[in-house]
């Protein structure tokens, strides 16, 4: 098989402070490189967390997201992490609110969702 893993996932952003402060200060993803691309009217920010690289891509011109989560494309960003209790307590100290904690009907384990700045739902996952 040709394909080995996933290089990267790419988001469209709006604004580069509660961007950058949301993905880097928050949730702890590491900057690979940040390049201002004048030429397309935005900024190019690569972050990496554990092996799995995002690419944001931040400019004022991006359509707002039509609908929330059944938009066609990217349906959510997950993150696995050890304790959903602990880290829905820590986005909620840093004022980002979380749906209720509720169990995957399939796999039986707690979840639950948050959005970053523009509104893209993430969700954490035991």
């Amino acid at each position: 098989m040709f394909f080995q893993q996933i290089h990267h996932i790419a988001v469209n952003a709006s604004n580069y402070e509660k961007t950058k402060h949301f993905y880097v200060d928050v949730l702890g993803f590491a900057i690979i490189r940040e390049n201002i691309r004048s030429e397309k009217n935005d900024i190019k920010l690569d972050l990496k967390l554990g092996n799995q690289e995002l690419e944001i891509f931040i400019s004022d011109v991006f359509p707002k997201r039509p609908s929330y989560p059944e938009a066609l494309g990217l349906r959510h960003l997950a993150f696995r992490v050890d304790s959903v209790d602990e880290v829905k307590a820590y986005l909620e100290q840093h004022q980002i609110m979380c749906e209720p904690i509720r169990t995957d009907e399939f796999t039986g384990e707690k979840m639950t969702f948050f959005f970053d700045p523009d509104g893209l739902p993430l969700e954490i996952h035991e």
